[in-house]
């Protein structure tokens, strides 16, 4: 039960909507009431249809709510109820409910306490396997993780009806494990200054044409929006202000856009003392051309030859003036990725490495999925399955905090 002591004392809104999978939410509340939790059980008129409330009642540490103006003596719930939340879980949550959520619509009690906190959410998905593979499901899906909405994906498994497949809700136990981890990493980070940078660097050869690369900036922007919500102050640094597509870098302490590598360069080292943490996840350009055409080049006039010149190296400059400072670098291989990352932590000599391969085509630049080796200076090497970025992130951030921590006790 260690595991769960993150739930002990905590107010835990656990809302129930109309699937065959709710009777399983039962369990869920059981075993989040043993792990010390104040649960208050809410359920949709749809929830009701599989199971009745009073089952949640007799097990709960309140009387299930189901009713958004039931009550005279308590005229805003929702309000009540979200504020005074420390998480909220919907489990199960139907294709319907997730669509709901990510439309910002409110017309029952559980949607409207959604809307009406600011505590972490945990959503636990359950459906028919043709429904969770909907493209619109899962662009619902992606778009509430981009907000920070944690997902316990559904498992594979008999369904209703006598089908199998993907879709199943997660067991209870990994439902509420996962929501005593999101409790464990809610404001951790405070306190904390978190520098980092975002997308790749273009280094204009002419008024219309740059050296660049493939990044979108999309790892960097999750971490940064990820660290924000874990309650550090963050600067985020980006070339890629199109990879937050839900205005995420709201939450920033600051947000600067640069383009090239000696923009970027400049950005981080002129903030660099005042922070705790830098997080280099941009594609920095190793060259750029000598000389900048002031005129757009023209084909007719035949093919150029472009002289490069090395770009400054924003990871080397920290190294040289870090005082205290935990650096954490990134490498996009091709080939041999873990033997080049080692190369590149001990030749940078940097606190944490990320290395991928950025040739395979869900992971890397430009898809919201990676696969990722992370290294550490200690000479212990991380191999991690394929996740989307966002969970990424918070492995990373994990990481970053134990490295934090240690630094106090030194």
């Amino acid at each position: 039960m260690s595991d769960l002591n993150a739930l002990r004392g905590r107010r835990v809104v656990l809302g129930v909507t109309g699937g065959i999978a709710a009777y399983k939410a039962v369990e869920i509340c059981r075993q989040l009431v043993d792990a010390g939790a104040h649960v208050i059980p809410v359920l949709t008129s749809g929830a009701q249809k599989f199971i009745g409330a009073l089952t949640f009642s007799a097990l709960a540490s309140e009387p299930a709510r189901t009713d958004l103006f039931g009550n005279p003596d308590d005229p805003i719930p929702h309000t009540r109820l979200g504020q005074s939340a420390d998480l909220v879980i919907v489990a199960p949550a139907t294709a319907r409910f997730v669509g709901k959520y990510r439309a910002g619509i409110s017309d029952d009690l559980l949607s409207a306490t959604l809307l009406a906190t600011r505590a972490p959410v945990l959503v636990a998905p359950a459906m028919h396997t043709e429904m969770w593979e909907n493209a619109a499901v899962q662009e619902n899906i992606e778009v509430l993780r981009r907000r920070g909405v944690h997902i316990v994906d559904p498992e594979s498994g008999r369904l209703a009806g006598g089908d199998s497949g993907e879709g199943r809700l997660a067991n209870p136990q990994t439902i509420v494990a996962a929501a005593a981890q999101v409790l464990a990493r809610n404001g951790d980070l405070a306190g904390v200054r978190v520098i980092v940078t975002a997308g790749g660097t273009r280094e204009p050869i002419d008024p219309v044409r740059f050296l660049g690369n493939r990044s979108s900036g999309k790892m960097g922007h999750a971490l940064a929006a990820n660290a924000a919500r874990r309650g550090a102050a963050v600067t985020l640094i980006t070339t890629s202000p199109q990879a937050d597509p839900d205005g995420l870098a709201i939450e920033m302490e600051e947000l600067v856009n640069v383009g090239t590598a000696q923009e970027l360069h400049d950005a981080v080292l002129s903030r660099f003392s005042a922070s705790d943490v830098v997080i280099m996840a941009a594609a920095v350009a190793d060259f750029r051309p000598k000389v900048m055409e002031v005129k757009k080049i023209k084909r007719s006039e035949g093919t150029p030859e472009i002289h490069l010149e090395p770009t400054p190296d924003v990871l080397a400059a920290l190294v040289d003036r870090r005082d205290g400072q935990i650096l954490v670098g990134f490498a996009a291989e091709t080939e041999r990725v873990a033997e080049h990352a080692a190369e590149k932590l001990r030749r940078k000599k940097v606190d944490l490495m990320v290395a991928n391969n950025v040739s395979q085509i869900d992971a890397g630049f430009e898809v919201d999925t990676n696969r990722v080796i992370i290294l550490d200076a200690a000479g212990t090497v991380d191999e991690l399955p394929l996740q989307t970025k966002a969970a990424l992130a918070d492995v990373i951030l994990d990481r970053v905090l134990n490295l934090v921590n240690q630094h106090l006790v030194n």
